[in-house]
């Protein structure tokens, strides 16, 4: 894959433990979110933030979103049952930059209650093709198709690979 930024420019990560998502059983991300009358914690931003913030970029594995400032906690939002993310391109030409939303798409599916809505988009002004790429991140069907998509599907796996990052005072001694 030819590099669109071969010298990006790196961040220092926001570093310090944020509360992250719950660790869910995988029969419990299969189930339908049925019961009305169970009362849910609802998610943070924080908790968004933390699940996105180690995802690789793909031109870069050895760099997280976070560093490359693809993925900012200011650019992520939850509304009741909906959150919305912003992901910024390392550069406006980056060819990579809807494989990045459908990274950052399908970290969230597969970490969130199904009860959310995701919506994934480019921060306004930042990419040259910000509205041909924020049409393919919304359309279900495109999405449908490219995670069911082998080669894709295994691009995808290896940005999410390894970012989850549990806060070790959690674990069991």
């Amino acid at each position: 894959m030819a590099e669109d930024n071969p010298n990006p420019v790196v961040y220092e990560a926001g570093g310090g433990a944020v509360v992250g998502l719950k660790h869910r059983l995988l029969s419990e991300l299969l189930s339908e979110d049925r019961d009305e009358d169970k009362e849910f914690d609802e998610v943070t931003l924080l908790e968004v933030f933390e699940s996105l913030r180690y995802l690789s970029d793909p031109e870069h594995p050895n760099l997280s979103l976070e560093q490359l400032k693809v993925v900012q906690s200011g650019h992520v939002w939850v509304n009741g049952l909906r959150v919305h993310v912003k992901f910024t391109p390392t550069v406006p030409t980056c060819s990579v930059a809807t494989l990045i939303g459908l990274t950052i798409k399908a970290k969230l599916q597969r970490s969130l209650p199904r009860r959310y809505k995701i919506d994934v988009e480019i921060f306004p002004g930042t990419h040259n093709q910000e509205d041909q790429v924020n049409k393919q991140l919304n359309d279900k069907e495109r999405v449908a198709a490219a995670l069911e998509n082998p080669a894709l599907r295994n691009l995808i796996n290896n940005g999410i690979a390894g970012t989850d990052r549990p806060d070790v005072s959690l674990l069991l001694a």
